[in-house]
């Protein structure tokens, strides 16, 4: 059985607000945690009205602070929008603050538009192909100090907060290969690359101090209820986000519809949700075992983007009962 965990949007709902967001984020932190989820993440989205994590390391802070035992962390920070030493910082401080229980994961996009982009940094030089060297520097603050060192992370220096590489395409794949980190497959929304990127990511993998085999997270949308007609009515709520998004419009996360899509945005969704999981909990678990067995997946994270949170936490809920009884996953 693979390790099952939880990406949260933060979804803003429409009537409802960030306030709201948050406070629904923390009380599905700690159903999580009862349910046997071993992580809860949280990303980095600006200038998106229906996310609420904009400034994931105060999110994360609130929902630790709410939780016990659950791993707690951002799936990601995307790192170009800041400077290594910053989220050494605040991952040091978290680290500090809740031990043994911080996660940071890091991507390369910007997880916005151009000129938000633009006024996250406040400079122009800011290039994404710099994104390894940013890592190397922020793996470098969480070593211990040595004499002389100029620069110090204070909290950070000599305290294990492990890092992950996110990602959508071989790029990722290929670094978290080359500098022996755990490696988490944005499958959720980008599934094109997946297989191509798991056989690059295990081939390639050289074991580094943090980790010794390739460890490969993937992700997977779930909306589940108790029947597939209530299932899909549930998951018209994402459609219809990421037909907004994909028109310009993004905006909160809306009611279930039985609006019907036409050939394109039909085309868009099946290959957005290819990876998705819809429907009852038979149908679940079925397609999850099936997943399993088709990736080899060391720990799935799930993402539930469902407008009512009680449908929400049941869903989650049911993915949790599937997967505490699926079949140890085939060899990697």
């Amino acid at each position: 059985m693979p390790a099952f965990s939880v990406l949260d949007l933060a979804p803003v709902i429409e009537g409802g607000d960030t306030g709201l967001a948050l406070r629904r984020s923390l009380d599905l932190a700690r159903h999580a945690e009862q349910w046997g989820y071993r992580r809860f993440w949280l990303a980095e989205h600006h200038g998106m009205p229906g996310i609420a994590s904009a400034a994931t390391a105060v999110v994360i802070g609130h929902v630790a602070a709410g939780t016990s035992a659950i791993r707690v962390g951002a799936g990601g920070i995307m790192l170009p929008n800041h400077a290594p030493l910053v989220i050494a910082e605040q991952f040091g401080t978290l680290e500090s603050l809740f031990p043994g229980r911080i996660d940071l994961g890091v991507g390369r996009a910007p997880g916005t538009d151009a000129r938000t982009s633009l006024a996250l940094r406040r400079k122009l030089d800011a290039d994404v192909d710099e994104f390894p060297q940013d890592v190397l520097e922020l793996m470098e603050y969480f070593r211990p100090a040595h004499p002389g060192q100029p620069v110090l992370a204070v909290p950070g220096a000599g305290l294990e907060v492990p890092i992950w590489i996110l990602g959508s395409s071989l790029y990722g794949a290929r670094l978290a290969a080359l500098l022996g980190l755990p490696y988490a497959f944005a499958s959720h929304f980008a599934p094109a690359e997946l297989m191509n990127a798991i056989e690059l990511y295990r081939a390639q993998f050289r074991p580094s101090a943090q980790l010794a085999r390739p460890y490969l997270m993937l992700g997977v949308n779930v909306i589940a209820a108790e029947s597939d007609q209530e299932a899909a009515r549930l998951a018209t709520s994402l459609e219809q986000a990421i037909v907004n998004l994909r028109s310009g419009r993004p905006g909160c996360l809306p009611p279930p519809s039985n609006r019907r899509w036409a050939a394109g945005e039909r085309a868009i969704l099946d290959q957005v949700l290819a990876c998705s999981a819809v429907g009852s909990p038979a149908t679940v678990k079925r397609w999850l075992n099936d997943f399993i067995a088709r990736t080899g997946a060391d720990e799935l994270i799930i993402a539930s983007q469902i407008f009512d949170h009680a449908a929400r936490l049941r869903s989650y809920e049911i993915a949790a009962d599937a997967l505490k009884a699926a079949p140890v996953q085939a060899a990697g």
